[in-house]
């Protein structure tokens, strides 16, 4: 499987207590009734535990869950004695005791509930959860009965969200670091889409200024040279080839263009949209920042901030109380010259957004940006907005492998691996899917000759392989199937793990939305096609015994369908022929 095996560390937890005032995972089901989100009843029986030992108030704590390891310490299990244990001063095993006996004293006459078997204090002070054979059973037949729509989770009830993503200066070609916030940023947006919120991506350009002036002027340089003058070309101006290739379409349209800058970032910006395009990534919005100034609301926003006291003059400049909202000093907004800095203008585009009705702001940038996050989240509180109102996601960098060596790139004289090329040698699949495969929080090694291969090490393929294999065995099977199946004859050991594989794709997706980072579907596809290929290599789905045959159909399709949806929303394809 390559590099993508690294990152099986912390993708078996996720929260459900979560403090996002934007949508909660804190729903309260009535513990004697099924329950297709199972995390949520058992989350409920512990908040009740707690409640009953004085503990709920706790700080700090969260209830987590993990999928154990090992199947031997049941489907489900939480490690809150321990982090009890360090604020309480008592033995995690003495405070696991008491939940689960307050759990269990909870139901009536001593029943836990529908679907779960057994709870159990074990380890070092564990509450490991045991699941009943029917849970999974009757989840696994709503699962063919409703298909990919059952998967869907309104947890978002409609909310909107607004994702900012990529927005590079339309001053040369996407490069693989561009690459990376695109998959990223496109994969999440599909991830909420599907879990109920009202999403819209949006691309900000930063079509003016001192760059858009270098820019035209690298235009001018060249088209002089094309003319036979001798320049020598300053090294702060844009350096690629591609400078030439504007200059040689510029000179056929000399006489039409006002603006040598703005033709320039037109043309480029041209380049880019259709690069994202076959990447398989839209925008709903392309935001101008020339249009924003030219609004007046940049002045607009800067007022509002006046009047409420967050502005003030210094030494002939404006300047934000950022301090008052937790930044570690005050920033300049308009210098003593009259121009902008870069924070003025996101200040009035992010109260722009808001007064566009959106709920929930995410933005993705780039490791260089990290050291502004304090500023615009204090300009979000100075407008009058929660601060967890708006994420800010920091895309991690890139490095491109070919032959085992990291290719060097230099971004000053243009020399660097661009969206188009990788996109070209290793087709778009590959290329969003590796992008994908890494916390965002992570540098992540991308090895052009593994995303080439047509093996198991290649994640990509494993994957569309699993897909394809299962079309297959549905053509084969040929009359046309039902889903009113004996499904408790699905006994083997490598069938009843691909069942709970199966049914962990909510969950996961769940895990997407509170880490605000789509890696772990990824993950999560890669294990559930390790598990079909086990139970295939071990069992035959079309045997003799006809109501066997059926069950492991009916299973395989589960599969298919969860491969489906996964693939679908990485906007990765699902060939149904290898």
């Amino acid at each position: 499987m390559g590099r993508c095996k690294k990152d099986k560390i912390a993708q078996k937890r996720f929260k459900l207590a979560c403090q996002d005032p934007l949508y909660s995972l804190n729903s309260q089901p009535d513990i004697f009734r099924m329950e297709e989100n199972i995390q949520d009843l058992i989350a409920d029986l512990i908040r009740r535990a707690l409640s009953q030992l004085d503990l709920d108030e706790t700080s700090d704590v969260d209830i987590e869950l993990d999928f154990p390891s090992d199947a031997r310490f049941g489907d489900f299990s939480t490690n809150l004695p321990l982090q009890l244990s360090k604020l309480l001063k008592r033995p995690p095993k003495e405070i696991a005791s008491e939940i689960v006996g307050r759990i269990k004293e909870a139901l009536p006459q001593g029943k836990l509930g529908p679907y779960i078997k057994e709870i159990k204090t074990e380890g070092a002070g564990f509450i490991n959860f045991y699941l009943e054979e029917k849970y999974f059973l009757e989840q696994l037949a709503a699962l063919v009965k409703k298909g990919k729509d059952g998967l869907r989770q309104n947890l978002g009830k409609g909310r909107k969200v607004l994702i900012e993503f990529v927005s590079a200066n339309p001053t040369g070609w996407l490069s693989v670091a561009h690459a990376r916030q695109a998959a990223v940023g496109d994969c999440l947006g599909n991830i909420l889409s599907f879990l109920g919120f009202e999403v819209k991506k949006e691309y900000y350009l930063n079509d003016e200024g001192n760059q858009i002036e270098i820019l035209g002027r690298s235009v001018e340089l060249r088209m002089r040279e094309l003319d036979g003058e001798k320049i020598e070309f300053p090294e702060n101006y844009y350096q690629g080839d591609y400078i030439y290739d504007i200059a040689k379409k510029a000179k056929n349209e000399e006489g039409k263009i006002t603006h040598l800058g703005d033709y320039a970032a037109q043309y480029i910006l041209g380049i880019i949209k259709k690069e994202l395009y076959d990447f398989g990534v839209t925008f709903d919005y392309w935001y101008s920042q020339k249009q924003l100034r030219e609004s007046g609301k940049i002045d607009e926003a800067l007022g509002f901030l006046k009047q409420k006291g967050y502005i003030y003059e210094e030494d002939g400049a404006l300047w934000f109380k950022s301090s008052a909202f937790g930044d570690d000093k005050d920033r300049v907004v308009v210098k003593s010259d009259g121009s902008y800095t870069y924070l003025a203008p996101d200040i009035a585009y992010h109260q722009d957004k808001y007064k566009r009705s959106f709920q929930w702001l995410i933005n993705l940038w780039g490791p260089d940006h990290h050291g502004y996050i304090n500023r615009l989240k204090a300009a979000v509180e100075a407008l009058g907005y929660p601060a967890d109102s708006l994420s800010i996601i920091i895309v991690q960098l890139s490095t491109i492998f070919r032959n085992g060596r990291p290719i060097q790139m230099s971004t000053r004289k243009g020399q660097y691996i661009t969206l188009r090329e990788v996109l070209t040698e290793v087709g778009r699949d590959a290329f969003r899917f590796f992008f994908l495969m890494r916390r965002t929080s992570s540098h992540l090694d991308f090895d052009l000759d593994i995303a080439k291969k047509e093996t198991a090490e290649n994640p990509v393929y494993y994957i569309q392989y699993a897909y394809a294999r299962i079309c297959s065995i549905l053509r084969s099977a040929g009359a046309e199937l039902s889903v009113d199946v004996r499904w408790q004859l699905l006994t083997e050991d490598e069938e009843v793990v691909l069942i709970k594989k199966i049914l962990r794709f909510p969950v996961i997706l769940r895990m997407c939305l509170n880490m605000q980072d789509p890696f772990m579907l990824t993950v999560y596809l890669q294990e559930l096609a390790e598990a079909f290929h086990k139970f295939y290599d071990q069992h035959r789905v079309l045997v003799e015994d006809k109501e066997l045959s059926a069950a492991r159909l009916m299973l395989i399709k589960a599969v298919r369908i969860i491969l489906d949806t996964g693939l679908e929303l990485m906007n990765v394809s699902r060939p149904e022929k290898m």
